[in-house]
């Protein structure tokens, strides 16, 4: 306890020093408020722009806040433009921490000294963020390498910011009537689970290994190669990636890129790790995308720092699916259904109503460009309308949410016109086609090919051992004739039941797949 207590009072103390409450209440139309803040805390000074003040707050403040930097620097629709400046500046320039401690941290995990591991490693690093810094080294085999380097002491910091975030959650389920749906200390838990986990670089590599087999033959996407032999829970070593900042406009210009194709690439890109593989990158602000420039990959994204992915199980991808299908195509019923039929809004919710809702939200936005959309306005009618219904918060998908925003934010800087809903409903469409058409039955027959396997040899056996317990012993050979005719008929029967029911539940299949077409696909 005493420990949050003083992590608490260091927050207030450096939101205080770096005047984080004169930017929050610089809208209010009450100026003596303003006037009487200042003249409690006459001492600081604020004359540095708000920007940069915000940004260092945050710096000082760690991971946790970084990161929640990170996010609002994508949202230009949402932030004001001199504030996503500075913030953007936390994607990959955090200041970094002392070399030494670099190399006194690569030393304990590989065995060595940098300079007895690499050819060549250099003292400076070339980005820093908010969990780990990276330098630029060369194997001893010639080939370029990335060494990335886990922050000392992150762990307690972490801790110590969590433990912070799970007493508000409480506070808030006692306090607020509203808190049952968002599930505040669910999220947390999430949250917590994934800080964590980005602190095991073992994991990002492994994460890291994983997208890059799923994106092996890919057009769109490239990602680093491991180097095993290197890599430990502290310290990982990848391969060295040439490209521009997905941030850096000009430069994408001047190099020729099609950003408008770019745009669409990374909608497409999103959209692939979410609902066919059901593994995604879930830190993709800018600061971790490049964008090649290497003729034999030329407009290829380049991902990097994978300690935060988002998995997704087939429910779940068959519920968002479902969803997302039903929106492009302003099917406000299907919505509603769908958050009713998950267990998303209570049982007894009518459709009609929910309906109703949901194209009030919707509706605004449809067949608009991203730079025509204000989604500070469209976040607040969703959040009024889901606590109206009841609908409640689902934990597993936040990252998917945070993603999102990410995505959608770095398309409004690529391609303000680009159409988002237009772009994704082609390839939703044709991901439905293959779930519920006959390629999707096909690929699941195959993934559940070694359960049958093991089960169709042992039928005949199965068969037998059935039909024996069903035999009476014969007294005589006439008694032994007629139960083995009786036999026979009875494997004839059981056999044309076999048969007659392999091809009804073959029949049904192909009905439910019809079934699932129409009402999918129209």
């Amino acid at each position: 306890m005493m420990l949050k207590f003083l992590r608490l009072l260091k927050i207030l103390r450096i939101a205080i020093q770096y005047g984080l409450d004169e930017i929050a209440i610089a809208g209010l139309k009450k100026p003596r408020v303003a006037k009487f803040i200042d003249t409690v805390f006459f001492w600081r000074d604020l004359s540095a722009p708000r920007g940069v003040r915000l940004r260092m707050a945050l710096e000082e403040l760690g991971p946790i806040f970084v990161k929640f930097g990170q996010v609002l620097s994508t949202r230009r629709d949402l932030i004001p433009g001199d504030l996503v400046e500075e913030l953007s500046r936390l994607q990959d320039r955090v200041p970094p921490f002392d070399t030494e401690l670099a190399i006194a941290q690569i030393r304990k995990s590989l065995g060595a000294h940098p300079d007895e591991l690499f050819a060549t490693f250099e003292r400076t690093p070339v980005a820093s963020a908010s969990i780990a810094q990276v330098h630029f080294a060369t194997l001893k085999d010639g080939k370029q390498v990335a060494v990335k380097v886990l922050r000392p002491g992150m762990k307690k910091t972490i801790d110590e910011d969590v433990a912070l975030m799970q007493t508000a959650a409480e506070m808030v389920e006692r306090l607020w009537a509203d808190s049952k749906r968002l599930k505040p200390k669910e999220v947390v838990a999430e949250f917590d689970k994934y800080l964590h986990d980005e602190l095991d670089l073992m994991r990002e590599a492994a994460n890291a290994s994983q997208l890059r087999r799923n994106f092996a033959n890919s057009e769109l996407l490239l990602v680093p190669e491991m180097f095993w032999d290197y890599c430990s829970s502290s310290v990982i070593v990848m391969e060295r990636m040439h490209g521009i900042p997905v941030s850096q406009i000009d430069r994408l210009i001047e190099a020729g890129v099609d950003l408008k194709k770019l745009s669409s690439d990374g909608v497409e890109i999103f959209f692939t790790q979410v609902f066919r593989d059901g593994f995604f990158h879930a830190d993709m602000h800018p600061g971790n995308i490049l964008v090649s420039v290497d003729p034999a990959s030329f407009g290829r994204y380049i991902a990097l720092d994978f300690g935060i992915v988002g998995t997704l199980n087939d429910f779940d991808k068959d519920y968002l699916s479902q969803n997302f299908l039903a929106f492009f195509r302003r099917d406000y019923k299907r919505v509603a259904e769908a958050h009713i039929e998950s267990g998303w809004a209570p049982k007894d919710t009518r459709v009609d109503e929910l309906e109703s809702a949901v194209r009030a939200c919707c509706e605004p936005i449809f067949d608009r460009p991203l730079k025509d959309i204000s989604f500070g306005q469209i976040l607040l009618r969703l959040f009024q309308t889901s606590r109206r219904f009841n609908v409640e918060v689902q934990p597993q998908l936040v990252l998917l949410q945070k993603t999102l925003l990410n995505i959608e934010g770095l398309g409004r800087q690529l391609d303000p016109d680009l159409d988002l809903w237009k772009t994704a409903k082609p390839y939703l469409e044709n991901w439905m086609a293959e779930q519920v058409g006959l390629k999707g039955m096909w690929q699941r027959m195959k993934a559940e090919a070694p359960h049958y396997a093991h089960v169709i040899p042992q039928l005949p056996r199965m068969l037998h051992k059935a039909l024996a317990q069903q035999a009476e012993p014969a007294p005589d050979n006439s008694e032994l004739l007629k139960v083995l005719i009786g036999e026979q008929r009875r494997t004839n029967r059981l056999l044309s039941l076999v048969i007659y029911g392999a091809l009804a539940f073959g029949g049904g299949v192909v009905a439910v797949q019809l079934y699932l077409r129409w009402r999918y696909l129209g």
